[in-house]
């Protein structure tokens, strides 16, 4: 396999993963099932489909490849759809590109993160603050709306704290590969609706109960940023009832679920993003 057909076929996975996100009903974020928070599904296929070319550019580096993303996603959406899922997808797609047949996907991961530089980190930036996610504030070293002085790994390092996609950045991205190895060993294949739909309760369990896995493990970091803490452990143990449930959108308490978090304008959006960056790397492996 070429080096251009190992990026198209992570950038067909990347697609797939982009386009089932939309079409399982996932509490609290935008579905074909249900509009939220102002946005219809339709903006995120469309910025997928429009971030999957820059995102998988062969030979650019990891801020390249984020800031033309958040770029051509901003152009086609109006919005900010995707920029976590870009932030996460970036190194996943410079390491597909660069990955030897038979090394793992974890080394391979460690290597692209420790050769991120200050210019990919002002890159990031620089998409970070044209994409203006909700609730962003500022930091009090290596802040989004100044010019970074360190790599991108090591700016990612600071909020790791705060922020579940800059942690996978300093973790090496274990928990997140370590959700899709649980994934693919369950037999999962990443099938997207074609034409985009929404899928039955079978199809959807598993990527539900990928969702259901961050959400219930961690505070989501979108939900503490806009709503705080308490917020984010009550949605966090809302979510541990519904684990482990064979096909929670067969229950029409499920979608109320999902209903009621649209109306008091709670996204777990960081949840979402690290949902799609599962799928991404449990198809890659």
């Amino acid at each position: 396999m070429t080096a251009d057909d190992t990026l198209e076929r992570a950038r067909a996975a990347f697609l797939a993963a982009c386009t089932l996100d939309v079409a399982v009903r996932k509490p609290g974020n935008v579905s074909l099932a249900s509009a939220g928070h102002g946005m219809q599904a339709r903006q995120f296929i469309a910025s997928a489909q429009a971030a999957a070319v820059p995102l998988f550019e062969r030979g650019a580096a990891v801020g390249a490849r984020i800031e033309r993303a958040v770029q051509a996603s901003w152009a086609s959406a109006g919005c900010n759809t995707n920029l976590g899922i870009v932030l996460l997808c970036a190194p996943i797609a410079r390491a597909a590109e660069l990955r030897a047949p038979q090394t793992p996907w974890a080394e391979a991961l460690e290597a692209v993160l420790a050769g991120l530089t200050v210019d990919d980190a002002a890159a990031a930036y620089r998409a970070i603050a044209q994409a203006n996610p909700g609730g962003l504030g500022t930091a009090p070293a290596q802040d989004v709306h100044a010019a970074p002085s360190v790599g991108l790994r090591e700016a990612m390092a600071l909020a790791a704290g705060r922020d579940l996609i800059a942690r996978q950045y300093a973790g090496g991205y274990r928990e997140l590969l370590a959700a899709a190895e649980a994934l693919a060993a369950s037999g999962f294949v990443l099938m997207p609706p074609m034409p985009p739909a929404p899928v039955d309760a079978a199809a959807a369990a598993p990527v539900q109960q990928v969702f259901l896995h961050w959400l219930a493990r961690f505070p989501d970091s979108h939900i503490v940023r806009k709503h705080g803490e308490a917020v984010a452990q009550t949605v966090m143990h809302a979510a541990h009832g519904w684990l482990g449930v064979a096909q929670p959108q067969r229950d029409p308490a499920f979608a109320a679920w999902d209903e009621a978090l649209k109306a008091q304008g709670i996204n777990p959006g960081t949840s979402a993003d690290l949902t799609v960056a599962t799928l991404l790397l449990a198809a890659l492996a």
